[in-house]
């Protein structure tokens, strides 16, 4: 080991206003909801980026906003406790209801916000691949800010390594660890946020369903590879053939973007 380099010890309370603390957690799912809102309204009132595809209007996403934020907090929490630490909540069902303690579903997330934008694509009367596409686009820019928060935390941390960059997390085994929370940050966050600004510049919500499929494919890959570098939730560990919960609830995702992809592809530009 020629570097270490030291974990930078950050309270994870931001601040305590009167007996309520305002934690950087719950503030990375503030801020991504309102940055993701601002993203789609944008989006949405850019009708060349649309061609003759409809889509929802400015004002109707702030309607939007409180669909998906509902889906992303009850799905999120439902799915920890389904897929990852059943056992542990059957046994202490008024756990659930602790999120401050942590424990969010990205999978599990992304099946309620798709059922917030259900709902709202219905109620409006716009495709629901429209309302899908745009909010796949917003998406990256909380994954970047919850990955922060989980480093910060500090929570889902990498696997054991030599690297020059590795950390030492407080609560760990004490031994030098990957910044895994950084790679899914950068990789799920900052990267795809890229690719699928690349994409809708060059026309991509003027296929519905593209930037969705692209969306959950890029997603799917950037996940399972950071799988490899974040250490298994301890209650599960390595599944067979070493994999992960993480890399197994991923796989779908990846084929639904295919078939996305492959849809939007056949279909003729608006």
């Amino acid at each position: 080991m020629l570097l270490l380099i030291p974990y930078p010890v950050i309270n994870p309370i931001l601040v305590n206003i009167g007996p309520l603390p305002i934690r950087w957690y719950a503030l990375a799912y503030i801020v991504g909801i309102i940055s993701g809102w601002a993203y789609v309204r944008h989006l949405v009132g850019k009708d060349s980026l649309w061609g003759r595809v409809p889509h929802p209007s400015q004002a109707s996403i702030d309607d939007l906003v409180v669909y998906v934020a509902f889906g992303i907090i009850l799905g999120g929490r439902l799915g920890y406790v389904l897929f990852y630490n059943l056992p542990v909540y059957l046994a202490h069902p008024l756990e659930i209801f602790a999120v401050w303690k942590g424990g969010m579903s990205f999978h599990g997330g992304l099946i309620g916000a798709m059922l917030g934008i259900i709902l709202f694509a219905r109620r409006v009367g716009v495709p629901i691949l429209a309302v899908m596409d745009a909010t796949a686009a917003s998406v990256p820019i909380g994954l970047a800010l919850g990955r922060l928060a989980n480093f910060i935390k500090p929570e889902l941390w990498g696997r054991h390594t030599d690297v020059p960059w590795a950390m030492i997390f407080p609560g760990s085994d004490g031994q030098p660890r990957h910044p895994s929370q950084l790679y899914e940050a950068g990789l799920e966050g900052v990267v795809l946020f890229f690719i699928l600004m690349l994409a809708i510049r060059l026309g991509a919500l003027k296929r519905p369903g593209l930037a969705t499929g692209i969306f959950a494919l890029g997603y799917g890959m950037a996940r399972i590879i950071c799988e490899f570098f974040r250490e298994p939730d301890p209650q599960l560990g390595f599944l067979f053939g070493g994999a992960t919960m993480g890399m197994l609830l991923s796989v779908p995702l990846i084929l639904a973007g295919l078939v996305l992809i492959f849809y939007a592809a056949r279909g003729r530009s608006a």
